[in-house]
C-alpha cells in the first residue's frame, strides 16, 4: 500500500486507480493551466497552443492522468462527475456531509491525499496567484492556484523537465491526488491500515453525529419568530369569538 511521505498508509495501492478527471480541464476539454499560465510551462503551453488548448488527455482513450506533467485531481475542485468522490460524502462509507447554518463546528467531512505532488511542480502550481497577474488579460480565471511567484530560471528547468522527461517521480506518483474521506474513515486509513476501496458503512459514531445535525436542521426550519407566533395566537383568537 502507498505511504505519506511520513510512512503512514493512504488506503490505496496506486492513487491513479482512484483519482478523477484534472482540475485543471474545463468543460469543453480545454486545458485551463496552458491557457492561464503559459509562463510556468512555454513548452507546454505551445503545444496546447498549437491544438487550441485541447487537453491531450481527456478525449484519447489511449492517453493516462498520470503521463501529464500538470496533472492534478483533487476532491474539492468539483471538476468531474467521475471522480472517486464528488467532495459531498464519504470516498469510503458513503456518509454525506451536513453542515449547520451559523455554525463552525469541525465538518463531517475532510480532503484526504492519495499522493503529493512533487516539490518542483507544486512550487509551479502554487505560484499560479502571481501569475494571475500576468494573466489578466486572458477571459477564464484560474480556481486553484496559490503561492509566490517563482523565478524564470525555476520556469526554464521545469519546462525542460517536463518536456523531456517523465511525468511521475520514483514511485511513479509525482501529482497531487485527493478524495473526501469522513473523520472516521479517515482515521482509519491513517491509524488502521483501511483501505479507500472497502466494503465499509458509517460507524455508529459517525451515523449519531450526522443525525444530530439532521436534527438541528429541522429544528432550524420549524423555527418561528415571536412576532410569528403572536400574530397567529391573535388570528386564532378572533377566529374564536
Amino acid at each position: 500500500m502507498k505511504k505519506t511521505p511520513t510512512g503512514t498508509a493512504v488506503g490505496v495501492d496506486d492513487p491513479y486507480d482512484h483519482a478523477g478527471v484534472c482540475d485543471h480541464v474545463t468543460g469543453d476539454g480545454k486545458c485551463r493551466y496552458a491557457f492561464d499560465f503559459p509562463q510556468h510551462d512555454p513548452a507546454f503551453a505551445d503545444r496546447r497552443a498549437a491544438d487550441g488548448y485541447r487537453c491531450p488527455v481527456a478525449d484519447d482513450d489511449d492517453a493516462a492522468w498520470r503521463d501529464c506533467p500538470h496533472y492534478r485531481s483533487t476532491a474539492n475542485a468539483g471538476a468531474s462527475d467521475t471522480a472517486e468522490s464528488d467532495g459531498h460524502e464519504c470516498a469510503r462509507c458513503g456518509l454525506a456531509e451536513r453542515r449547520n447554518a451559523h455554525d463552525d463546528s469541525r465538518p463531517l467531512l475532510e480532503e484526504h491525499h492519495l499522493a503529493y505532488a512533487d516539490e518542483r511542480r507544486e512550487s509551479a502550481d502554487e505560484a499560479s496567484a502571481g501569475g494571475a497577474s500576468n494573466a489578466g488579460e486572458r477571459s477564464e480565471p484560474a480556481e486553484h492556484a496559490n503561492g509566490e511567484t517563482v523565478s524564470s530560471t525555476d520556469e526554464r528547468s521545469e519546462s525542460a523537465s517536463d518536456a523531456t522527461g517523465d511525468a511521475t517521480g520514483d514511485d511513479g506518483v509525482s501529482h497531487e491526488i485527493t478524495v473526501t474521506l469522513c473523520r472516521w474513515c479517515h482515521s482509519a486509513v491513517h491509524d488502521s491500515w483501511a483501505r479507500i476501496d472497502d466494503d465499509a458503512s458509517p460507524s455508529a459514531e459517525a451515523l449519531a453525529e450526522a443525525e444530530g445535525r439532521r436534527s438541528d436542521e429541522l429544528d432550524e426550519l420549524g423555527f418561528e419568530t415571536a412576532a410569528t407566533r403572536s400574530e397567529r395566537s391573535e388570528n386564532r383568537d378572533e377566529s374564536e369569538r
